[in-house]
């Protein structure tokens, strides 16, 4: 009798989609139809996190199973040691065909620059990518082995959709399985780059803005926002395609799919744009695993806290395979299948070096490490206690109790896990520029790594 196929995996990474503005997450103001469905037929971490929710420290935590005080990933614009232990390298030695199409941002060699094969893709061999454009629609990539840039057609989200849909559907009569990462750069800004048919089915006037986000900035918000939730309606479309086609190849009851973002944006709570921040605005991203049936493992809600280094060893365990001992994160599959509670009661988040739009020296950015519960959220900066928040009394985080009398206790109880958790961490929280000259950063005037721009 032939031996079992390994299951295919496809993980489907957005830019800067928060968890709260999905449909199945309840936004007054938004549908999403196909998100809703996968939500429905998947594993449904409601209270996933990005442990540092910046675009190149969640992806090297993705690809390594780390966190980004082992593997350095705590800035944008840097480069992954290309002898690093990554998802790409662990599933091609497994036999597995890995493909990776969409924004990298692990390269840090310049955003444009074409990055050969070998190493520094990180055991991918399929490649249609480039580092980092937010120019989605003339999106640079580059086809394989050829170091000639090419332009996406049209719409980047689309044309790397269809591209996924080539590359999974040339591999249906293949005896080797599929790992393919497909990642795309929106709903990241520019906020108003979707195609006409989704920037007209928002309207600033029809928009309900969250509590915490000031009236003085109602105006701007709104605009943003409206091209950010046209960007997650495509989105959600492309979502309906890649399903539908794994169903017409026969492939969904082979194939693990995640769908998840490398961090939120905040888009005018507290007062802020984009992310890096603490809040559930910026932390908080979708969390999706859909499992095929002879896993076994029943669909629905978990409330475990997950983290960005979980999803390597989750999946993993999922597919059947071991975890190196590398990698640092959780495999929450016996968690999925209903054997093992303990998992996933409290996480820690991250801010090694505030950088770039809200970095230390000119946006009063801040080192921070925090514990997250599914009840609370608890952070310090390099002074000491900085925010507390009970977010089932205080879901939109507007009520600060730190270091107020009545939370003593909780507070000091909080403070006692999270140093522990960074003890075990071997975390020792420092000047963010500490890090930096361990790790022979080249930073501006601002604490930020410069991009090489093209």
């Amino acid at each position: 009798m032939p031996e079992k196929k390994k299951p295919n995996v496809l993980i489907i990474l957005t830019d800067q989609l928060r968890a709260q503005v999905l449909g199945y997450s309840v936004d007054p103001d938004n549908q999403t139809p196909n998100s809703d469905k996968l939500a429905s037929k998947s594993v449904n971490f409601t209270n996933a996190v990005s442990g540092m929710p910046v675009c190149t420290p969640f992806r090297g935590s993705l690809l390594t199973g780390q966190r980004p005080t082992t593997n350095g990933m705590f800035m944008n614009d840097i480069q992954l040691d290309t002898m690093a232990v990554t998802m790409g390298k662990i599933y091609s030695k497994e036999g597995y065909d890995t493909g990776y199409i969409g924004k990298w941002h692990l390269d840090g060699n310049g955003r444009e620059k074409f990055i050969p094969p070998g190493n520094r893709r990180q055991g991918f061999q399929f490649w249609m990518a480039n580092e980092c454009t937010h120019d989605y629609n003339k999106s640079v990539y580059y086809d394989n082995n050829d170091p000639t840039p090419k332009v996406w057609k049209g719409y980047d989200t689309f044309a790397q959709t269809d591209a996924a849909i080539d590359y999974m559907s040339s591999k249906k009569e293949s005896k080797n399985p599929f790992l393919l990462v497909l990642s795309w750069g929106t709903p990241h800004d520019p906020y108003g780059s979707a195609p006409e048919k989704y920037r007209k089915m928002f309207s600033p006037e029809n928009i309900n803005l969250r509590p915490n986000v000031p009236k003085d900035m109602y105006d701007d918000v709104k605009k943003k926002i409206v091209g950010y939730y046209a960007h997650v309606a495509a989105i959600d479309d492309m979502i309906g395609k890649l399903i539908q086609n794994l169903k017409e190849t026969n492939q969904l009851e082979n194939t693990i799919i995640v769908f998840t973002s490398d961090h939120g944006d905040l888009l005018g709570s507290h007062a802020a744009y984009k992310k890096q921040q603490p809040f559930n605005e910026s932390i908080k991203v979708p969390m999706l695993f859909y499992v095929p049936e002879s896993l076994e493992i029943k669909p629905g809600d978990r409330n475990a806290m997950i983290n960005s280094e979980d999803i390597l060893p989750t999946l993993l365990g999922l597919s059947g395979m071991s975890i190196p001992k590398s990698v640092e994160g959780i495999n929450y599959r016996k968690y999925t299948e209903g054997k093992d509670d303990s998992l996933g009661k409290e996480t820690v988040i991250y801010c090694v070096q505030p950088f770039g739009e809200w970095n230390k020296f000119k946006s009063n950015g801040r080192e921070y490490r925090g514990l997250v519960t599914g009840k609370y959220t608890y952070v310090k900066d390099l002074k000491g206690p900085w925010l507390l928040y009970d977010n089932d009394a205080d879901p939109y985080q507007m009520n600060n109790l730190v270091n107020k009398a009545n939370y003593a206790e909780l507070q000091a109880n909080l403070d006692s896990r999270l140093v522990k958790r960074l003890k075990v961490n071997g975390d020792d929280f420092l000047d963010g520029m500490y890090y930096v000259k361990k790790w022979g950063y080249p930073v501006d005037n601002s604490g930020t790594v410069p991009h090489r721009g093209k």
